[in-house]
């Protein structure tokens, strides 16, 4: 008999659209795949940015875990604001056009969900919040965006503490109050969506982490990067533990429901 509580769980990571000369070619960065690999221990399939062409269903039926990636582009403003387009942002439509309804759809069928950087701003998009374009333009804010120019270990180095909901997830994963994270976004939560709770916030007031409120499985948005190096880092890999551990149990479920039919 087979062990299914053995077998990586398959967790879908969204690719961008991103142009290699003539060409558009579908990504995603080293660093998210080897996160899902290494951090939660499953077996990483790239879904491609085809917008409106899945059957989200059987798309999410054939997964264990779906992770939201950081991106250098931005969530169309004209979908959850009258704003328009800030001059020399990056825009990925067809990403935004893959993203927004599979969030829905996940988080209705169950299925485990960590969105992070863009992928947070997606999840509060998706389910109805709004978005700070540029975070360091609003009065009172930080600039939370990545020091251009610095080697990469500058650049995603601790930037700012973030303070953990008491008793909230991710306040039970770390043991502590606050944690020290880093910060490479420019855009950021502004009105938070009804089906979302802060789990985690910086000194300037803006959300850095959320859960979703009365989720069937683990679903957590983040505006940091725990994927980066995650497995020098304990509470990173507390986060990937977690979201692996989900997939595991879900993918035990679906094998094993398949095999008695």
């Amino acid at each position: 008999m087979t062990d299914h509580s053995t077998q990586r769980p398959l967790i879908g990571v969204v690719a961008c659209i991103k142009q290699f000369g003539p060409h558009p070619f579908h990504a995603a960065g080293d660093k998210y795949v080897r996160a899902v690999s290494d951090g939660a221990g499953g077996l990483p399939f790239l879904i491609p940015a085809l917008g409106d062409w899945y059957d989200l269903v059987e798309l999410i039926d054939r997964l264990d875990g779906l992770m939201l990636t950081g991106s250098p582009s931005d969530v169309e403003p004209h979908i959850y604001t009258d704003e328009p387009r800030n001059p020399g942002s990056v825009y990925d439509p067809q990403r935004d056009a893959t993203t927004l309804p599979l969030i829905r759809a996940a988080i209705d069928r169950g299925l485990p969900l960590l969105a992070i950087c863009r992928g947070i701003q997606e999840l509060n998009v998706a389910l109805g919040g709004t978005l700070h374009q540029r975070v360091h333009e609003v009065p009172g804010k930080l600039d939370h965006r990545s020091r251009k120019g610095e080697p990469l270990e500058v650049r995603y180095g601790p930037a700012h503490p973030v303070a953990l909901k008491p008793a909230g997830v991710l306040h039970g994963m770390a043991g502590q109050e606050s944690v020290m994270v880093n910060s490479l976004h420019g855009q950021g939560i502004n009105r938070i969506a009804p089906g979302l709770e802060v789990e985690a916030t910086a000194p300037d007031g803006i959300v850095e982490a959320v859960a979703v409120r009365g989720a069937k499985a683990f679903a957590l948005g983040i505006q940091w990067h725990p994927e980066w190096r995650c497995q020098e880092n304990p509470f990173s890999m507390a986060i990937f533990s977690a979201f692996g551990t989900a997939a595991r149990a879900r993918a035990t479920h679906r094998i094993g429901t398949a095999g008695s039919e």
